[in-house]
């Protein structure tokens, strides 16, 4: 299992995302997604609903490792606001932009994932801090695999 620390909630953008795709689950079906993607996303989330993030083209490498059961910390405003198990993860920079509707010229995310499981939570970054291998005043400011 892997975990990892992505920023999620540092700019007014990153916030009505958050608000779209996270606060709320939100239906997938009838999205376009290819057959493939569409049968992961039926098998792991049955309801035809899910909560969804997402990561940019330069982490496409790492986030090919990605897989179900992974854990996601999502943080903002010096805290872990969200603690996720991963569902399923696919590439869809068409199905990104029509999840968050980014400004017209700007490409967003290219990486999607689910969350299975899903804990709002409220944790200061020195909770994090004090656990070994962390560094006090690291405000994890890009996406970091652990």
């Amino acid at each position: 299992m892997q975990v990892f620390v992505q920023p999620s909630y540092g700019t007014p953008g990153a916030r009505r995302h958050w608000a779209d795709t996270l606060t709320r689950s939100v239906p997938f079906r009838n999205t376009g997604l290819t057959p493939e993607d569409l049968a992961a996303l039926n098998a792991e989330h049955p309801s035809g609903r899910a909560r969804f993030w997402g990561a940019t083209a330069k982490h496409d490498k790492r986030m090919d490792d990605l897989i179900t059961g992974d854990i996601a910390l999502l943080t903002g405003r010096k805290h872990v606001l969200a603690i996720g198990e991963i569902g399923c993860s696919f590439r869809d920079p068409e199905f990104a932009r029509r999840l968050w509707r980014p400004e017209p010229g700007k490409c967003l995310w290219s990486n999607v994932y689910t969350f299975r499981k899903y804990w709002p939570v409220l944790m200061p970054y020195e909770e994090i801090w004090a656990l070994p291998g962390f560094t006090v005043g690291d405000n994890f400011m890009g996406l970091r695999f652990l």
